[in-house]
């Protein structure tokens, strides 16, 4: 018999459960305040907070993906965790245009950020 793979394996196992791991804990749970608009006019006309709730709206009912936009400028991608994934304006639209407090799991990948929201209401504006 060859035991010299036996180690090998352990080894191996190890190295996936301590990468795993340290996947798992770069996810974190966050609470996140912002605006609801349409991704669009987020970048493209560089909005503090959205027009308007109408116009929130019917960019995202033309398929313009709705973001969190925070007051430090921040933007948040919500995202299903699911597989397939599905889009997410469906939960939002009912906060369109107006401002949000959202708690979920961030995942951070090249200066995007995104966010599986667990649980959002709406907030008071603030001046």
């Amino acid at each position: 018999m060859n035991y010299t793979k036996k180690p090998l394996a352990a080894a191996f196992v190890t190295a996936v459960l301590v990468l795993a791991g340290v996947l798992f804990a770069q996810q974190k749970t966050v609470t996140v305040e912002g605006y609801v608009l349409d991704s669009a006019c987020a970048f493209t006309k560089n909005l503090e907070k959205p027009v308007s709730r109408d116009c929130a709206l019917a960019c995202a009912k033309e398929g313009s993906q709705l973001v969190i936009l925070t007051k430090d400028g921040t933007i948040y991608w919500p995202i299903d965790s699911a597989t397939p994934a599905k889009g997410q304006n469906a939960r939002l639209l009912e906060f369109a245009g107006n401002r949000v407090t959202a708690t979920g799991k961030l995942y951070d990948r090249g200066g995007s950020h995104a966010l599986v929201i667990e649980s959002i209401h709406a907030t008071a504006a603030k001046n």
